[in-house]
């Protein structure tokens, strides 16, 4: 029996595997708090491009053709 807890004391396996959960769980909180940051002001861009596209006037060239070429 005490054999088994020595070698229970020395296995690393098991403590490696948390150690990638661990650093998985952080870089997905990592990303959750990037993304917070990053949506709003992408919202705020993509509303702001959206009422320029929408006010914009489209000019066509002279005999219904686009640029000046003859």
């Amino acid at each position: 029996m005490i054999k088994f807890f020595k070698n229970f004391r020395k296995d690393e396996d098991g403590a490696v595997t948390v150690d990638w959960v661990v650093l998985t769980a952080a870089v997905v909180a990592l990303a959750a708090v990037a993304y917070n940051g990053i949506s709003g002001g992408a919202s705020g861009l993509a509303g702001t491009v959206n009422s320029t596209l929408s006010n914009a006037t489209v000019t066509i060239g002279e005999a219904g053709g686009l640029g000046s070429g003859s």
